[in-house]
Order: C-alpha cells, then structure tokens, then sequence
C-alpha cells in the first residue's frame, strides 16, 4: 500500500527549528549530524538502521568519518510523507540519547 504524501506541513516545522532543511531540488528534508569520532557515528548508523527496517523506511545516507549526512524521501510518492517525519524525529532522538 502506498503511504500517501504528506499533507500537513506544519508538522515539518519543528524538524527545520531543529536543523532539519528542505532539499534544493527534491521535496525531501536533510541534515548533517557530527559526533566526536567514527564509533559514534557509526553507532548511530546501527540504531536508526534498526528503526528504519522496522518501519520499512530507509534513509539515503552517508558517512565520512564522525559526520553522518542523510536525505528522507518516501520514494513511492517521490516526495515527503508522515513515515519521513517520524524517522527524522526518531533520528533526532537517537542522536541526542
């Protein structure tokens, strides 16, 4: 079943108080999260990627040693719905917990 698009924009403005940001060119959110090293990064890789199969919503995601940059797009609407707003807040949890 299709997760329709998001419709209430409002909820995306505490994600961009809390340094979330709109894609330039796509109607998805990003943000850059930076730990003191590699292990804490990685490590908050491990726990969102845990949350991320559970909800059967992946991120698009890089790593550069402490510095993790991810991009959330539901790509069966090509655009944001409520599962990318729940895992950005969760991400946000998991990287401050």
């Amino acid at each position: 079943m299709k997760t329709p698009p998001l419709q209430d924009r409002a909820s995306l403005k505490p994600l961009l108080e809390n340094g979330w940001h709109m894609h330039a060119t796509r109607d998805a959110i990003t943000k850059t999260f930076t730990f003191r090293n590699f292990i804490e990064a990685f490590g908050f890789m491990t726990r969102a990627a845990l949350w991320a199969e559970k909800w059967d919503h992946h991120p698009e995601w890089s790593n550069i040693y402490k510095t993790v940059s991810v991009t959330l797009i539901t790509h069966d609407v090509d655009g944001l719905t409520e599962l990318d707003i729940k895992l950005a807040q969760k991400m946000d949890t998991l990287a401050t917990g």
